[in-house]
């Protein structure tokens, strides 16, 4: 039987850095293992739109809470099925239920759960997707609740005391992989 790979999960909220990190942690991953995957939550969600002449058009009832929640789950199925076949996995999602975290850690192997946490001024200090400042509705942490994560692999502050660079090469060694 082939060995599993690993699914390592950057959560955080929008602006937490889990693009930035998780991206370059992966590519750090990939020198060591050719065969890595990097999964964009924002981009698996998009997919889950449709498409029109004018580009990609979420679905309305997308935003539901039970739609996301569904969404979450198999986009982890995904993961697990690729760990389970040998590939290893990032993944960088907010994934704002516990619920699909604990069915995370309940159900794939090989699980790494890294919780890039940010004070509230921070993130409204970045604001880059202009989530924070443009009233925009739907933004989890703002006017739709997210369940923090409880039980990470491990929590990084991520409020600039190092630079994302820093942080993955921490996360690398931390996780055993130098």
């Amino acid at each position: 039987m082939s060995k599993k790979g690993t699914v390592y999960f950057f959560t955080g909220l929008a602006g937490a850095g889990k693009t930035t990190v998780g991206g370059l942690f992966y590519r750090r991953l990939k020198e060591k293992h050719p065969d890595a995957i990097l999964i964009d939550g924002d981009r698996a969600r998009t997919q889950a739109g449709h498409s029109t002449a004018d580009g990609m058009v979420l679905l309305e009832d997308h935003y539901t809470t039970e739609a996301r929640k569904a969404g979450a789950f198999l986009l982890f199925q995904g993961c697990k099925d690729m760990a389970e076949a040998g590939f290893d996995i990032v993944i960088c999602s907010i994934a704002m239920y516990t619920e699909v975290r604990e069915w995370n850690r309940e159900n794939i192997e090989n699980y790494r759960e890294i919780y890039l946490k940010v004070a509230h001024e921070t993130l409204y200090k970045r604001d880059q997707k202009k989530l924070y400042s443009s009233r925009a509705k739907n933004v989890v942490g703002v006017d739709l609740p997210w369940d923090e994560p409880g039980h990470s692999s491990i929590v990084v502050q991520n409020d600039g005391a190092e630079t994302p660079e820093e942080i993955a090469e921490r996360l690398f060694r931390f996780f055993g992989l130098e």
